[in-house]
């Protein structure tokens, strides 16, 4: 492995804005950077978005404390993590598009390693959810396979580690209220409302 700090010039030293730049390049190059990360300010407050190689495979509301989601994110992943939003340029573009109601559906290849089973086919179903709609716990635990699983369908959206862009903020209890949302109640109203607006 080559050393990736023998080439940087003293002027680095100086400006860490571009020695920062320079290692995040160097790590993606030389195969050590497993997560890139980076936040984004949102109508629903901080986001922290993380991708591997595969995709994005993490977004986080500042509730959920970004700096616990990077410590659980190095332990499930790799300690390999650096802030490094070249990576995630697209999907943070999306996402500003969507939030000014100019996208309705996101194009980014996806990471799904932190969900399996059920959780995954209720993940993997989320997305046929159309903008402006919404499905009860029910409707979505039919549509995963599993029509009596309406409670594990609850544990996935609350676990579901890429919110937003999988949507599982469009199900909602069979009266019509919110239920939780890992983001809190208010964000998922701010979503479902930009999205009927």
């Amino acid at each position: 492995m080559t050393d990736i700090f023998a080439s940087f010039p003293v002027e680095y030293e100086l400006n860490p804005h571009r020695l920062h730049e320079r290692l995040t390049a160097a790590a993606e190059r030389e195969g050590l950077l497993d997560v890139a990360y980076r936040t984004l300010d949102s109508p629903v407050g901080p986001l922290l978005l993380a991708a591997t190689e595969r995709g994005l495979v993490k977004v986080a509301f500042d509730r959920q404390d970004h700096d616990a989601v990077l410590a659980a994110l190095a332990e499930a992943i790799s300690p390999r993590i650096l802030r490094a939003p070249a990576r995630l340029e697209t999907v943070t573009r999306q996402l500003d598009e969507y939030f000014t109601a100019g996208r309705q559906t996101f194009d980014v290849p996806l990471d799904f390693r932190l969900a399996r089973g059920f959780r995954l086919s209720v993940l993997e179903h989320l997305p046929e959810i159309g903008y402006g709609h919404t499905e009860s716990y029910s409707q979505v635990a039919a549509a995963a396979g599993s029509p009596k699983a309406v409670r594990a369908v609850g544990t996935a959206c609350a676990l579901n580690p890429l919110p937003v862009v999988v949507p599982c903020h469009r199900v909602v209890r069979s009266d019509g209220s919110y239920g939780q949302y890992a983001g809190g109640e208010e964000a998922k109203r701010v979503l479902l409302t930009l999205e009927a607006a």
